[in-house]
């Protein structure tokens, strides 16, 4: 029974939360029913799906665009300032190919402050992203990224190296969204 009602605390996030234009009763129940840390000034914009309860922290003044997918099975920090573009995929669980058993495994994901994450990147599971960098859009990050590097493609590989005077604020709220 207990199964059943943490699988509906999922189904009614992603297929009803999920769509309600108004963050803070978005941010509500995934403080209060989801149990995601969530910091001052941060959001998710509609129509984000999650994986599970817990497991979740964002720090303040972030934001998750809409559409995006997170894993949080395994866990996701992700730090102040930081901005996910729409239709991101955050994953932290895959299956170990090689094993004999389609073993499943769970590894965290760190996303730093400062970073900036463009639209449909894909980050993997066990990947660090240092702060202040970039993963451009459409990017597939299978590694970690080191602080202030911007990277690019599938995989995702080194560009340029970011300038670190950063000193912005990523908070961003849009009505209805």
């Amino acid at each position: 029974m207990k199964h059943f009602f943490s699988e509906l605390r999922l189904y009614f996030c992603n297929h009803f939360i999920a769509i309600v234009p108004s963050h803070f009763i978005r941010n509500w129940y995934y403080i209060k029913i989801m149990k995601f840390n969530i910091g001052k000034n941060s959001s998710f914009l509609m129509t984000c799906v999650f994986d599970c309860a817990k497991h979740l922290s964002i720090g303040e003044n972030s934001v998750v665009n809409a559409r995006c997918r997170i894993d949080n099975r395994g866990g996701i920090t992700i730090g102040n300032n930081v901005s996910i573009s729409s239709d991101v995929t955050i994953l932290t669980a895959d299956h170990d190919m090689d094993s004999p058993d389609f073993a499943g495994r769970v590894r965290s994901v760190i996303v730093e402050d400062y970073v900036w994450v463009g639209t449909a990147a894909m980050i993997m599971p066990g990947v660090s992203i240092g702060k202040g960098a970039v993963v451009a859009a459409g990017a597939i990050v299978t590694k970690n990224v080191e602080p202030y590097h911007v990277v690019a493609g599938i995989p995702a590989k080194f560009i340029k190296e970011r300038k670190r005077e950063l000193n912005y604020t990523s908070s961003y709220k849009r009505l209805f969204q």
